[in-house]
Parts: C-alpha cells; sequence; structure tokens
C-alpha cells in the first residue's frame, strides 16, 4: 500500500500518516461562524479539506468527517471582549438569532455544493450541544484548569506545562512582556471557556450553568463537539492558518486538560487567499462570495481548480486573469472530455495507464500535491502514446481526488439547427465572405455554440 504522508503543524514536520483504527479515518473541521456568507477565501480551507477527505478514501480509508457551525459564543475579539457575531447580524436584519444561523447555514451549504465539496457525515451546531460544554468546564474545574471572574469562568493557561506548543508560543515571554489589558485575568494567555450574559441587556441565546446565566466560549464549543462525534482522541484536525496561535491552541489546552491527551495526532492547516496581492477585507471590498464568480461569469469549479494549482500550504493570489485562465484550462479538460469517445483506434501500451495511476497516486498522498496532480493532467492529456477512451477513464479515476465534475462531462449533441449554421458558416468561409461568415459566427455564439475553426475542419462545441 503506497503510504500517506502529510505535514503535521503540531511537529513542524512531514509525517507517515496510519490512523488510531484501521481503515477508519476520524477528521474534524472547523466550519464558520454563520452570521454572514463565507467567501471564497473561507472555501479554500473547505476545498482543502474536501480533498484530504477524498485523498483518504482514494486509498481505501473510511471517513468520518465531522464539521462545526459556529451558532453562538465567537464574539469580534480574540480576547474574550466584544460582541457576539450572531448577535450582530441578528441586529443588523432584525432576525431572531436562530434565524440568522438557519440563513447562513443554508446559504453556505449551496454554496458548497457549487465546489463540488462533499457533505460532512456529521454537521454539528454549537447550540445542539450545550450540556457537553457546560460538562467539559465542569471536568476542567474538578481538575483545577478555571477560575471565576466578573464576566465568566476562565482557563488557568499557567496550570498547563505545554500550554502554546502548536503554536510554538511563549507563555512566560508573554506574561513578562505583556502590554494587554489583563483586567481580571491571571494570564494574558488566559481564554474564556463561559461567558456571563451582561447585566445590563438581555441575550436571544443564553443558558443557565452551573456558574451562571451565560453562553461558551467559541474554543470550548469545537473541543466539546469533536469529543462527542469523534471521541477524546481522533486522527486529524483541519482549518485556516489564522486558527493556529489562538483557537486551535486553545482546544488542544481545553482537551488535553480535561482528557490527558491531545485530542487529534495530526494538525493541519491551509494558507490565505490573496485578491490582487492584498488580504481579503470588506474595506477593500475584495471579499468575493461563489454567487459573486458567477455573477463574473466564472464557473465556480474554475475557482476550484484554481486552488488546486497551488499547494495548500502556500498562499494563493487571486485575479481576474488568473481566474480566467484557470476556466480557460478547466474548459479545455471538458472539450477533451467530451470528444474522447469519438477516437477509439488507437492502442494504449500495456502498463502505461497504471504508471501514470502511480505517479498521480504518489503525488496526492505526498501531503496532497494537487498541483503535480494538476501537471500530470496535461501531460496526460498530451502523451500521444494513450488513446483518448484511456485519457479518459484515468481522469475519472483521478477526479474522484479532483472533484471538478469530470464525470458530468457528455459528449456533445449539435442540434441539426445548429449543424445547418455551421456548414452554411463553413460555406461562406470557403467562398471568402467574410462579413456573413462573422454573422453566423454571432448568431451560433447567441444560441450558445462556439466553432473552432481547425485543420480537420470546423468543430463545434457548447458555449460555457
Amino acid at each position: 500500500m503506497t503510504p500517506i504522508f502529510l505535514y503535521n503543524t503540531l511537529t513542524r514536520k512531514k509525517e507517515e500518516f496510519k490512523p488510531l483504527r484501521d481503515k477508519e479515518v476520524g477528521l474534524y473541521a472547523c466550519g464558520p461562524t454563520v452570521y454572514w456568507f463565507a467567501h471564497i477565501g473561507n472555501f479554500r480551507s473547505f476545498i482543502f479539506e474536501d480533498v484530504l477527505r477524498r485523498v483518504l478514501e482514494y486509498n481505501g480509508y473510511r471517513v468520518r468527517h465531522a464539521m462545526n457551525f459556529t451558532d453562538v459564543g465567537h464574539l469580534t475579539s480574540d480576547e474574550d471582549v466584544g460582541e457576539d457575531k450572531i448577535e450582530i447580524g441578528a441586529k443588523r436584519e432584525g432576525k431572531s438569532a436562530r434565524q440568522i444561523a438557519d440563513f447562513y447555514i443554508a446559504d453556505f451549504k449551496n454554496e458548497a455544493k457549487k465546489l463540488n465539496i462533499k457533505e460532512p457525515t456529521d454537521y454539528a451546531r454549537a447550540t445542539d450541544y450545550i450540556n457537553e460544554q457546560i460538562r467539559l468546564v465542569e471536568i476542567l474545574e474538578e481538575k483545577g484548569f478555571t477560575y471565576k471572574t466578573s464576566d465568566g469562568v476562565y482557563f488557568d493557561t499557567s496550570q498547563l506545562p505545554d500550554y502554546g506548543q502548536l503554536a510554538r508560543l511563549n507563555a512566560a515571554g508573554q506574561k513578562a512582556g505583556a502590554r494587554v489589558d489583563l483586567g481580571e485575568k491571571k494570564n494574558p494567555t488566559d481564554f474564556a471557556l463561559w461567558k456571563f450574559s451582561p447585566a445590563a441587556a438581555k441575550r436571544q441565546q443564553e443558558w443557565d450553568s452551573p456558574w451562571g446565566m451565560g453562553f461558551p466560549g467559541w474554543h470550548l464549543e469545537c473541543s466539546a463537539m469533536a469529543e462527542k462525534i469523534l471521541g477524546p482522541e481522533f486522527d486529524i484536525h483541519c482549518g485556516g492558518i489564522d486558527h493556529v496561535p489562538v483557537h486551535h491552541t486553545n482546544e488542544i489546552a481545553q482537551s488535553e486538560a480535561a482528557f490527558g491527551r491531545v485530542p487529534a495526532r495530526f494538525w493541519l492547516h491551509n494558507e490565505f487567499v490573496l485578491v490582487n496581492g492584498e488580504k481579503m477585507s470588506k474595506s477593500l471590498g475584495n471579499l468575493w462570495t461563489v454567487s459573486d464568480l458567477e455573477t463574473k461569469g466564472i464557473n465556480p469549479l474554475a475557482y476550484r481548480y484554481l486552488t488546486l494549482t497551488a499547494h495548500y500550504r502556500s498562499q494563493l493570489n487571486l485575479t481576474d486573469e488568473s481566474l480566467r485562465a484557470a476556466q480557460n484550462a478547466l474548459n479545455k479538460l471538458y472539450d477533451f472530455l467530451r470528444e474522447a469517445d469519438n477516437e477509439s483506434d488507437q492502442k494504449t501500451p500495456a502498463d502505461l495507464g497504471e504508471k501514470y495511476h502511480q505517479e498521480f497516486l504518489l503525488a496526492v498522498n505526498d501531503d496532497l500535491d494537487t498541483p503535480k496532480a494538476i501537471s500530470l493532467v496535461w501531460r496526460l492529456v498530451d502523451d500521444k502514446k494513450i488513446s483518448a477512451p484511456d485519457k479518459k477513464e484515468l481522469f475519472l479515476d483521478f477526479d474522484r481526488v479532483l472533484g471538478l465534475n469530470l464525470n458530468q462531462i457528455k459528449p456533445i449533441e449539435v442540434p441539426e439547427e445548429i449543424k445547418k449554421l455551421a456548414d452554411e458558416r463553413e460555406n461562406c468561409r470557403q467562398e471568402k465572405k467574410w462579413a456573413e461568415s462573422d454573422q453566423l459566427r454571432q448568431k451560433l455564439e447567441e444560441l450558445g455554440w462556439l466553432v473552432e475553426d481547425t485543420p480537420q475542419g470546423p468543430k463545434i462545441k457548447p458555449r460555457i
């Protein structure tokens, strides 16, 4: 069996992946905070996690893939202050917190479907796991890892010797040189497990607890849900690179303190998407959604293709030009598949197809090296030793990982009306009636068809 190697943020090295249970993988991915639309930068994480899952399944593993929806407790600041983002969304739109979460969860699922992202086996809403979160705080309290302030129950990071191991934090150094206002915190790195509801205002989402009326901290939610669904120790935890210094660091701390072990053996993180070399931000107006891509005339799968051309641990710079180039490349691949069944007279040398398969497997098993896999795809397109039908069979196999919906591409069936117009245009070209030829080309485009002039004659294909 070809081994899988993954870069583990926890150890800062590439390691051979072996699951805790034979042929079964527990995978937890941090999902969106559902107070606003997820943008394509967010979706890079979910595409990367989808590719990871597909690679594991391609290698014969059964994957239990859990992903959360944060629908309470994510404050506007990582310093455990500010408003709850869900409450902000509810005020902004004049709806209940539940309605806000329901709406943006539905939108997320719809956008993910356009990107051909497989649905997780388990979706987990934070508000559905309040009892589990309260119980986790109780365990931490029993073990001496908590203290109470006027605004909540906090985790005492000084009680955990290896706190900050994921991000390589120097907690003692941070304490000595801290310039933040600690308030009632004992240490700058301490974080809220349970926040009390403000005395002056009633929140839409709050629950009674042994410590008072309030709501769970953001980090607590993922630890409680992951433990409930996958157990106290599972195989892989994923998320964006921005989760390393705070969110995932604090997840590890509270889970290790409660259950005596780091929850996941492998921690995988994807890098950011830039737009024209700049970070995505609302102030710059460059937060594009999947629906925005469609408005620009871009197939969402072209964005998926573009993300595959860069390694998940490298930044991806998004431009109009790169999107158009990705769409052109994807269309070229679709065109090849449409015509592949028409070329069946060539014989493929024995074992050549298997050589490509093994090369693809080695690429994706090497820390999800999708750029190498995409390069292999185009080398295969140009390989004249392999018949087109055999190439198509390999592409459909590769697409189990790439997820470009290649199995949806069917041979072109050109209507008779379109054939007649194309023949008429070709006659005009032969007679050098260029104006009439151009008019017929334009008419064909308006009807949704393109004519490509080749040395073998005109080829008709749908306009995508």
